[in-house]
């Protein structure tokens, strides 16, 4: 579709935005929502094909696709009243909003599908799950990584759950660096270090031909340092706490 909105110039907007625009010959016309005027400010001065609407609903009068990006917690108030006509494609990013419940809300018999992008979208890297398929979504998301859709909205939300797992591994990465530090080392060395071990971690993870376990398997060697670590660490007790976190997150989302 040559005319998409989005609504809610979030994170995730500005990478959707960034993905569709940056170095493509022939971007779509792009509307954003006054809603994070600075950004959406800052995007239209970026990419020619970039415009700042009035309002939410001047967002849905010029899109074919409408793409909504506001706080779950703020839908309400951001997408009531918004005049949705049956031939416009709504794509809702809302983490554990129901397709339903956002007709209700919209007041609207549009397609509605749900989708996961990943800040990724940004380098064109994020597979996008989706739900349900729909040719146009498909080939937006398509062109920003790849798309994965799913057959229901239970098995959406458990990809939505994984998602949830993202600052704990950056949190992760921080505490290696802070352990670094008062080994003696500097900051800016264990800093540099420890982003180039786990980019090349990134690398690996390109090689779809070996299981995640596989992978795992491949790095250790018996009795050696990843070995131990993963094993005194990383132990069954602990394996199962972050599964019992999961389910409590997927519980929340149905």
């Amino acid at each position: 579709m040559d005319r998409i909105g989005i609504i809610g110039v979030g994170e995730i907007g500005r990478a959707i935005v960034d993905g569709l625009c940056d170095g493509v010959d022939q971007p779509p016309k792009i509307y954003l929502s006054p809603r994070g005027a600075r950004a959406a400010a800052e995007l239209s001065q970026r990419y020619p094909n970039v415009h700042v609407c009035a309002d939410n609903r001047d967002v849905v009068h010029r899109s074919e696709l409408v793409i909504l990006a506001v706080r779950p917690q703020d839908r309400v108030e951001a997408l009531a009243g918004l005049g949705v006509s049956s031939d416009r494609v709504v794509v809702s990013v809302l983490t554990g909003v129901a397709i339903s419940e956002l007709r209700r809300t919209l007041d609207t018999d549009a397609i509605v599908v749900r989708a996961i992008p990943l800040p990724s979208a940004r380098e064109r890297r994020s597979v996008t799950v989706t739900c349900p398929s729909h040719p146009a979504v498909d080939d937006l998301f398509g062109s920003l990584g790849g798309t994965l859709t799913v057959a229901d909205e239970a098995t959406l939300n458990v990809f939505q759950v994984l998602t949830a797992t993202l600052t704990a591994h950056y949190r992760y990465l921080a505490t290696l660096t802070d352990w670094a530090a008062r080994q003696g080392i500097p900051a800016e060395g264990a800093d540099r270090y420890i982003r180039g071990l786990f980019q090349g971690v990134g690398r690996a993870l390109g090689d779809d031909t070996r299981s995640l376990q596989q992978l795992a398997s491949d790095h250790e060697t018996p009795g050696g340092l990843n070995e131990r670590l993963r094993t005194t660490w990383f132990d069954p007790a602990n394996a199962e706490a972050l599964a019992e976190a999961l389910d409590s997150l997927l519980s929340d989302l149905k």
